[in-house]
């Protein structure tokens, strides 16, 4: 707990409790729309053309609510944030309260920006879908691969101490390419890499109705594939034991096991793995247009832009939404592949 006051902690506790946000340690805010990037398992690219961007304005216009909920941590999703043209200066903003940023990034244009992320971001998570030509292949943008890698270890060659992890979405296109995966974060030098299933039933990542069979096939692992994607996992669980064991791998070799759980349960060969989550009490999304999410996956409360975010994050509706959630239960936090459990003595 240190760096993180007893007062603090207490109205965390008591935001559980009563279900009124007095305490939102993590704020999710989207800089731009567009991105960079045009995933197969993703749509967020489809809407390039209809740009929204937070500004400047927007986000001084959240200080107040920050302040008053102790905000510590902001991640910059996406889109890609660095689209936004004045990206930095919205992170000398929330850095001038003392708020850590984390970037999220498909780390196309880290070089061309290393200079000022080491000033004005503190860590950053990239994305990495495969080695160099599946990679590609999945972001269908020629030498997304070779980019990230170049930026990648050009940070490191300033700084060797800032932290570079990676975020895989395991799917259809790449889980045979695993091992291969965590041998390239190695190779250029990233301290960590997660894993989590693709989503391919919500309403999230730009889609404007949930996805079909025939979109979900080309991403969903079929169901006479997943023996192998057992396979897959027994063998990471063995041969990376090292890697487990040092936090190099995020999850641990239990928890990896989900990955096929989440897959298996589709076909009805199991539930969908439990997950305990405290997404809607301890954050909150901003959108590029300034709507808020308790979730990425949640419906919006209101907007920054017609309300003060302490006011939408705490109105009748919004605390009487926490009050009937019940993340085991609802269809959507059942097939969620992003929790997030945040007890009020983890300190950021």
């Amino acid at each position: 707990m240190a760096g993180q006051s007893l007062y603090h902690t207490w109205r965390r506790y008591r935001t559980l409790q009563t279900h009124r946000i007095s305490a939102l340690p993590i704020v999710i805010l989207m800089p731009h729309s567009a991105c960079n990037c045009r995933c197969v398992m993703c749509d967020i690219w489809k809407d390039n053309k209809n740009l929204k961007q937070l500004t400047e304005a927007d986000i001084s216009g959240l200080l107040a609510s920050l302040k008053q909920l102790g905000t510590q941590q902001v991640l910059m999703s996406g889109g890609e944030a660095l689209l936004n043209t004045n990206f930095f200066v919205l992170c000398r903003i929330l850095k001038s309260v003392g708020i850590k940023v984390t970037l999220l990034t498909t780390g196309l244009s880290i070089k061309n920006n290393a200079e000022q992320l080491l000033t004005w971001v503190d860590d950053l998570i990239v994305s990495l879908d495969g080695d160099e030509a599946l990679h590609d292949a999945i972001r269908n943008i020629p030498n997304a691969f070779r980019k990230l890698k170049e930026g990648v270890e050009h940070i490191k060659s300033i700084n060797p101490a800032y932290r570079i992890t990676g975020r895989t979405v395991i799917h259809r296109l790449n889980y045979r390419n695993w091992p291969a995966i965590i041998a390239e974060s190695k190779k250029m030098g990233l301290d960590q890499v997660s894993f989590l299933p693709a989503d391919v039933s919500s309403h999230a990542f730009n889609r404007q109705q949930a996805w079909t069979e025939p979109k979900q096939d080309e991403i969903l692992i079929p169901e006479h594939e997943l023996p192998e994607l057992n396979e897959v996992i027994s063998y990471l669980r063995t041969e990376c034991r090292e890697e487990f064991n040092h936090g190099f791998i995020a999850e641990s070799r239990e928890k990896i096991i989900d990955i096929y759980r989440y897959y298996a349960a589709f076909y009805g060969h199991n539930a969908f793995p439990y997950k305990k989550c405290n997404a809607p009490w301890v954050s909150t999304v901003v959108e590029a247009d300034g709507a808020v999410r308790p979730c990425f996956f949640m419906e919006s409360m209101g907007n920054i832009r017609d309300t003060a975010l302490s006011d939408i994050l705490n109105s009748a509706e919004a605390i009487a939404f926490r009050k009937s959630l019940n993340t085991s239960a609802h269809p959507t936090c059942v097939k969620c592949v992003c929790s997030l459990n945040l007890s009020p003595l983890t300190s950021l």
